[in-house]
């Protein structure tokens, strides 16, 4: 088949090529006195500085193209449009049907018959009365089902945030009967939900991506031994208790009340119920349909201990119990809310970092199942629908909410097809709100503190910390920092070390970037590292360096350095052997995403540098952002623009002397 060329292109192409430097065109080349044409870097189209910042800024805020589908639409359509993206459920509900809703309606009965005994037990990690952990799991998944767009998560209190609340919340009120106190956890909660609505609103979501997997990882493995721990108070039967999380103040706590506080009653029914909750957790582990087994265990449990409690009367005999749960739906507590006053900065302080991990933990879980079952998640919907759930949850009595990990799973196994398995849990906590809460008068604390400590067991993951190890022993030092930062000194103080371990990585990462060495793989024209492939050679009189990373102020300096440390290093490796002296020092630009003007800087100290020592300096496939500064400076112009390769491969036919190339 031939190919027609007009008279214009074939001129274009003449032109190119006779305004190629004349090394190239004669260059001894592999083969023969003439190289094939070796093609100029392009430069991209000129842009103007609106239209970078404009690029820029919806590279960053709106890759996701949210106003896309609104783009050509009459205004009622707009109009619906705008009504699902705020509330995907007049999406998603135009094509529900009965067999959805059987899966919906088992799976809702399911969680709701999880989540009511946790939730009673979770409220204790807060330190506040077990019905406002209920009012939560009644407001918070209502409005989810009506804003967020994952069909799996499971919405309620939850272990990790409920402990963090309580212990930041104490550590401002140490009375937790204090009026003070509940006002503090609306307050927090408030601004927990202001600031996750802000985050999707603003469409900053990426900013929770800075806290590591590994961090988080360490993280929930602390929080969740330091949950345990706190739950010896209830399992032993003991009175006084610290008020501290650390692991040294929990055991001494525990031993020193080992001769006179502890109860056997309670031991016996709290390690009971423990061993019947994890018998049941393996029998769903060996048998994945019966999942159910271990979802409604702590349900039995409490109700098998209750009645047990009530006929023997052994509250009488030291055995703590629930005593009194409000009957009723939520209250309002929209007056309770501070919005000035000495509590107001500690509010936004303790709803600001509480609000972090909920949203952390909500996200990861939703990703979780998304990808599981193939659907795409929005992560800025996502704060939004979280941050509007808190919002009204802290004007009804309820404290921070987020989504469960392990209600989540259940709901998941039970076959939810969507977010109503939520509006079945509410309803069914809006009866016990209504009817039920007199009947948990008589459970034991033993049996809520095993409920607790069965169900954070599974935060410890084990297998994600090896994996770390053999992986990155960075991301393994910081899952150990945040680890041992929570049971040692506190949940806070953990989750600072997590973040201050994760930017740290970042930091270094952008500040010391790789750079290596490169040879030629034989038989091709391929230029790899040398570590990693032992058999590419080195080109005689060349040193071929990769920069895998972009060039900024922070890192210039070092690239500057380590690069002119590659030519002292090969220089008196080469002085010792027959290879001869080096003239040229090609860079590998293809990784270098962008360079900014201390960059151009190191890149012209470094071509002054290797001028005095009388070797030149070669750029290999610089990209559109590179090129295009390197031509905004002038830079192209002082290291030459025929300097500037394609490729590794130009470069080196280029200027390698005849019959020296391997």
């Amino acid at each position: 088949m031939s190919q027609v060329f007009s008279d214009e292109t074939v001129a274009q192409a003449m032109e190119e090529i006779g305004s190629a430097p004349s090394s190239r065109r004669h260059g001894g080349g592999v083969g023969g006195d003439f190289l094939p044409f070796v093609h100029k870097v392009a430069s991209p189209p000129k842009q103007t500085l609106f239209q970078e910042i404009k690029y820029s800024f919806n590279e960053t805020f709106f890759s996701d193209d949210p106003f896309g589908k609104f783009k050509n639409q009459s205004g009622s359509r707009k109009f619906v449009l705008g009504l699902q993206s705020v509330f995907p459920i007049f999406e998603w509900a135009r094509g529900y049907n009965l067999n959805s809703f059987k899966g919906d309606l088992i799976s809702g009965l399911t969680i709701a018959s999880l989540c009511i005994p946790q939730d009673i037990a979770y409220a204790k990690l807060a330190n506040l009365e077990p019905q406002y952990a209920l009012y939560t799991s009644f407001v918070a998944p209502l409005v989810y089902a009506f804003m967020g767009s994952s069909r799996d998560i499971a919405i309620g209190p939850v272990a990790v945030v409920s402990l963090l609340l309580g212990t930041l919340l104490s550590d401002e009120i140490s009375d937790f009967s204090s009026p003070d106190y509940l006002r503090l956890a609306f307050t927090a909660t408030f601004f927990a939900g202001l600031t996750q609505m802000a985050l999707g609103v603003l469409r900053l979501g990426f900013l929770i991506d800075f806290l590591s997997h590994a961090a988080i990882v360490g993280f929930m493995g602390g929080a969740a031994i330091t949950i345990a721990l706190q739950q010896l108070k209830g399992l032993l039967g003991i009175k006084k208790f610290t008020k501290k999380t650390d692991i040294v103040s929990v055991m001494t706590s525990v031993f020193d009340s080992a001769h006179h506080g502890w109860n056997w009653q309670t031991i016996v029914i709290g390690l009971s119920f423990f061993a019947f909750l994890l018998t049941t957790k393996y029998i769903a582990k060996r048998n994945k349909k019966l999942f159910w087994v271990a979802a409604i265990s702590p349900m039995i449990s409490v109700i098998l201990s209750t009645f047990f409690v009530y006929i023997t009367r052994a509250d009488k005999n030291g055995v703590a119990i629930v005593r009194h749960i409000e009957k009723g739906i939520n209250p309002s507590s929209a007056s309770k809310i501070y919005f000035s006053g000495k509590y107001l900065t500690a509010g936004i302080r303790i709803g600001l970092v509480s609000g972090m991990v909920a949203l952390t933990e909500a996200v990861a879980i939703g990703r979780t199942f998304a990808a599981m079952k193939d659907y795409s998640l929005d992560g800025n919907r996502e704060m939004v629908a979280l941050g509007t759930m808190n919002i009204i949850g802290s004007l009804t009595s309820c404290y921070v909410a987020t989504g469960s990990f392990s209600r989540s799973a259940v709901n998941y196994m039970a076959g939810c097809k969507t977010a109503v398995s939520n509006i079945v849990m509410a309803l069914v906590l809006l009866l016990t709100l209504v009817a039920i809460t007199p009947l948990f008068k008589y459970t034991p604390n033993a049996v809520l503190a095993s409920i607790i400590i069965a169900a954070v067991l599974g935060l410890i993951d084990i297998e994600a910390v090896i994996l770390l190890w053999k992986i990155d022993k960075f991301d393994f030092l910081a899952c150990m920092g945040a680890f041992f930062g929570v049971i040692f000194i506190s949940v806070e103080i953990g989750l600072l070390i997590a973040v201050a371990i994760s930017f740290a990585k970042i930091l270094l990462q952008v500040t010391r970037p790789r750079t290596a060495l490169l040879g030629k793989l034989p038989g091709t024209n391929v230029y790899r590292n040398i570590l990693q492939y032992p058999k590419a050679s080195q080109i005689p009189g060349m040193v071929i360096v990769r920069v895998d990373s972009a060039i900024y102020f922070s890192n210039s300096n070092y690239i500057k350095d380590r690069i002119l440390k590659w030519m002292t290093d090969e220089e008196a490796i080469r002085a010792s052997s027959e290879f001869p002296s080096i003239n040229y020092v090609i860079v590998e630009m293809s990784p270098v995403t962008d360079i900014d003007t201390s960059g151009i800087h190191a890149l012209e100290d470094l071509f002054k540098s290797l001028t005095k020592r009388e070797i030149q300096i070669l750029l290999a496939n610089p990209g559109p952002v590179v090129i295009e500064k390197l031509h905004a400076s002038k830079l192209s112009d002082i290291i030459g623009v025929d300097r500037i390769f394609l490729s590794v491969a130009d470069a080196v036919a280029t200027f390698t002397p005849k019959g020296g190339e391997v």
